[in-house]
């Protein structure tokens, strides 16, 4: 009897010690930022028009519009953080931002990883050439340089189309999709897989002689990015969202930039 009582002591001994060594596992993300009054948005500044700098070098975009409006409903300010996209994770845990908002492409794999918000827009990834390239299908890009920002779902996509890969004469990585179209003008390279909204927008507002091949690599959606754990803030940020789409404030957002509303919020 006496050892069952020490046995059972010890056991309450050990249970109360865990307790007290156990960590809080409470979710105060959204707390968090209410108590600072600061949303730190962590982005690509230089994918239009998603989110890029103007000519006054002002970071401005679809994704700025709907968080700065999405920031004022939840009473908080709207701090956008330029980030290394090809590290775009590591900032997110270490805390440097709050989300990554910026034409992110939801994968199974980043989805398994982080919180993410319900889509807010359809894409794809396409292939973009110089209109006099002679290239117009993706068959086409057999023996030629291929173009893409390293980190994105540009190399995913051409990583899910290994026989496009590997026809390929080379893949060049760039850190900005703006270097890549640069490098694809001046013929350094034949072609750029980059997403359709970005693709488009940016043929549009350069007047580039560029053109989208038909063919897409995948098509995709885009989300918000949120920790893992921070699901607080992510319920809040998408409840806020699906105000916004219910009184019609993402459909004006959405035609200021696309020309009409093309937003899959709450739809």
């Amino acid at each position: 009897m006496k050892k069952l009582l020490t046995v059972a002591v010890l056991a309450m001994i050990a249970a109360a010690a865990f307790a007290g060594g156990k960590k809080d596992t409470a979710d105060n993300s959204l707390a968090k930022v209410q108590e600072k009054g600061v949303f730190v948005l962590g982005l690509d500044d230089s994918f239009p028009p998603m989110g890029y700098r103007n000519d006054a070098n002002e970071i401005v975009g679809y994704d700025i519009d709907l968080a700065a409006e999405m920031c004022r409903r939840m009473g908080v300010k709207l701090e956008v953080q330029p980030i290394d996209w090809a590290a775009k994770e590591q900032e997110l845990n270490t805390g440097k931002i709050d989300c990554i908002w910026n034409g992110f492409t939801m994968t199974p794999e980043r989805e398994e990883a982080l919180c993410f918000s319900k889509p807010y827009l359809d894409n794809a990834q396409v292939v973009v050439v110089r209109a006099d390239s002679g290239i117009s299908t993706l068959a086409d890009l057999k023996g030629k340089k291929i173009g893409l920002q390293a980190g994105s779902s540009a190399a995913d996509a051409l990583d899910e189309a290994p026989a496009v890969k590997k026809a390929a004469k080379e893949v060049v990585e760039y850190k900005e999709n703006l270097t890549a179209f640069m490098d694809l003008e001046a013929k350094g390279i034949d072609a750029v897989v980059i997403d359709m909204v970005v693709g488009n927008y940016s043929i549009k507002t350069s007047g580039k002689n560029f053109v989208v091949l038909k063919e897409t690599l995948s098509s995709e959606k885009y989300g918000i990015g949120f920790r893992k754990n921070d699901v607080a803030l992510r319920d809040e940020a998408q409840k806020t969202l699906e105000a916004m789409a219910a009184d019609g404030t993402v459909a004006q957002i959405s035609k200021k930039w696309f020309g009409a509303d093309i937003s899959v919020i709450g739809k």
